[in-house]
This record gives C-alpha cells, sequence and structure tokens, in this order.
C-alpha cells in the first residue's frame, strides 16, 4: 500500500473539516446532497463527454494504483537482464529459450523470445518500441482522465453555486427558504474546488508518474535486451543500466 496517498487523502478531510471545526462550523453544514449531485454528476458527465471509453475504463482500473501501486523494481530488473546476459554468454541466446518460457512478465517475454528467434537489435527496438509507447500512451490517457475531471469540477461548483443564488433570489419574500440556497452555494463551491485540488489533480498527478516509472523500467529492459543482443559483457550492460536508477 501507498501510504503517503493514504495520508494524503486522511489529511484532506481532516484539514478542510477540522478547519470548519475550529471555525466554529458544525459537519452538518458541509453536507448538502443537492449540492454534492450537482458537482459529482455534472463532473462525470462531462468528463464520460470528453473521454474516448476506452480511456474511462482504463482510468477506472488503474485508480486503484493510488493505494496499490504496482510494483517496479528497478534494481531487480537489472540483475535479471544481467543474469540472461550471463546466459547467452554461456549457452548462446537459445539458452534463453527456458528463461523466456517461465517470464511472467509479457514484455520481457516477448524480449527475450525475439533474442532466442534471432531477430536483429533493430527489429527487436522497433517492435518492443510499439508496445512501449502503446502501454505509456494508454495510462497517461487514463490518467488525463482525472486530469480533465479535475477541470471541470471547480467550474461545474460555481455552476451550483449560481443555481443556489437563482433560488435565493427566487424566495427573497420567504426567508425561511433562504437558508437551504445559501447553503447549496457555498457548499457547491467548497465540493468543486476541494474535489478537484485535493483528490482529483493529485489523483491524476500521480497515475501519470507511476505510468512514466513503468515506462522507465520497460525502457530499461529494452536497452539491457538490445545490448544482449549486439553481444555486449554483462558488466557492462550492468553499468550502463545502472543510469535508469533513481
Amino acid at each position: 500500500m501507498d501510504v503517503l496517498s493514504l495520508i494524503g487523502i486522511i489529511l484532506a478531510f481532516v484539514a478542510i473539516i477540522g478547519g470548519n471545526y475550529l471555525e466554529g462550523g458544525h459537519l452538518s453544514a458541509l453536507i448538502n446532497g443537492p449540492a454534492a449531485l450537482i458537482v459529482l454528476g455534472g463532473t462525470l458527465a462531462a468528463s464520460l463527454l470528453q473521454s474516448p471509453m476506452s480511456a474511462f475504463k482504463r482510468a477506472m482500473q488503474i485508480a486503484i494504483w493510488i493505494l496499490f501501486p504496482p510494483r517496479v523494481d528497478l534494481a531487480g530488473g537489472i540483475d535479471r537482464v544481467v543474469n540472461w546476459s550471463l546466459t547467452a554468454r554461456k549457452e548462446g541466446l537459445l539458452g534463453l529459450e527456458g528463461v523466456a518460457d517461465a517470464e511472467s512478465d509479457p514484455y520481457a517475454r516477448k524480449g527475450l523470445q525475439l533474442l532466442v528467434d534471432g531477430a536483429e537489435p533493430e527489429a527487436i527496438r522497433s517492435i518492443l518500441e510499439v508496445d512501449f509507447y502503446t502501454q505509456e500512451s494508454r495510462d497517461i490517457q487514463a490518467a488525463k482522465v482525472f486530469e480533465s475531471m479535475g477541470g471541470y469540477a471547480p467550474t461545474i461548483g460555481i455552476i451550483g453555486a449560481v443555481m443556489g443564488l437563482i433560488h435565493v433570489m427566487g424566495n427573497l419574500a420567504d426567508p425561511s427558504q433562504l437558508g437551504n440556497g445559501i447553503a447549496v452555494a457555498f457548499v457547491a463551491t467548497i465540493y468543486g474546488v476541494a474535489s478537484a485540488n485535493l483528490i482529483l489533480l493529485p489523483i491524476a498527478n500521480k497515475l501519470k508518474a507511476l505510468a512514466l516509472r513503468q515506462s522507465r523500467y520497460r525502457e530499461m529492459l529494452l536497452e539491457g535486451l538490445l545490448s544482449i543482443a549486439e553481444g555486449e559483457n554483462p558488466r557492462s550492460i550492468e553499468l550502463k543500466l545502472q543510469g535508469f536508477m533513481e
């Protein structure tokens, strides 16, 4: 679990609710069904209209990365590549066939299979770069779904505020109706701005960072596989790949 994400989410709610309490407010003042419906429903509707179905579905799939990010072990990956290069040096590229069959990572398995098949380095690069950039683009587009939500939410909050004020202006003759309209107006604004800046935009940026980290791992594997194909010394391969370490 990503502890920093969990702490950030909790701290965001504590800051808003705690600040409201210290100012003499009550939790019930921040709970408003119509305001939530306007902001959440409107934001979701706008993002659905903007996003392709594939990007939206992928966004929902990788949202769990915020708390449970995919494990990317660059150091372990470098060790694996070095071991592959040692096997290739001792047994030839055909010696990697068993390694390829046992490999759980589809990207690495494809690269190893290309080595076993005797593909030229440029062919290996061409094939694996397609997978590399396609997966990166797919995940970045998914992260942008949350980014778009973060852009729409404050504006939808303002729409909710205006709707609340319209309700207030239409009931000036009835003071008993003023409170609810004013509450919707201000709470909708809070929902829009807070959800965007405390949840949606941070989620988008974190997902982008995780996608780029995975891309760096795949790029490291690609460079390692190409080095093996070119017959480089295992020690030289290790020193080269250490440049990918953070």
